[in-house]
């Protein structure tokens, strides 16, 4: 298999392991690890996975796949995630998509050609009380005005 975790995460998975009751219960943490290793959850990945649990990977595969937070393609290297929910639409949500979307040339569920960028679409973030908010990585920016996001692109544009 030609998918396998780096020493410093088998350490961490095998750790992670000692939290649980059985390797089952640890599937969660280990798509993190395994995310975080490979950029999102190939099906490799998802077979080594499998393969570490003890799981059948049909298993395996229907756990990934019900999570919205794991990604089962590759992402930019910013991933931005705009909550819709009804708290953010009623915010400003789609016009703060919209500005993305134009921004970036890209849709929703899209790359830019340079990568630097994924844009998604996403349920309750649990920021309702500072809407409208997106998640880019694994950074909140609430309180979004379409000014804001424009220069949270340009920001990050230069980062990247």
């Amino acid at each position: 298999m030609a998918v396998q975790f780096s020493e410093a995460n088998r350490k961490k998975f095998e750790e992670v392991l000692t939290h649980y009751p059985t390797k089952r219960a640890a599937i969660l943490p280990t798509f993190w690890l395994a995310q975080e290793q490979f950029g999102f959850l190939s099906n490799e990945a998802m077979e080594y996975v499998a393969q570490l649990l003890d799981l059948s990977p049909a298993y395996v595969r229907g756990v990934a796949t019900f999570y919205t937070m794991f990604n089962k393609e590759p992402v930019g290297t910013h991933h931005v995630q705009v909550c819709t929910n009804l708290s953010c639409t009623l915010q400003g949500a789609e016009t703060i998509l919209g500005c993305v979307q134009t921004k970036l040339g890209i849709g929703v569920g899209e790359t830019t050609a340079d990568k630097k960028f994924t844009l998604n679409e996403v349920e309750c973030l649990g920021s309702c009380g500072t809407a409208p908010m997106a998640q880019i990585n694994d950074d909140y920016y609430e309180n979004l005005t379409p000014e804001g996001v424009i220069q949270l692109i340009d920001r990050l544009a230069k980062t990247a």
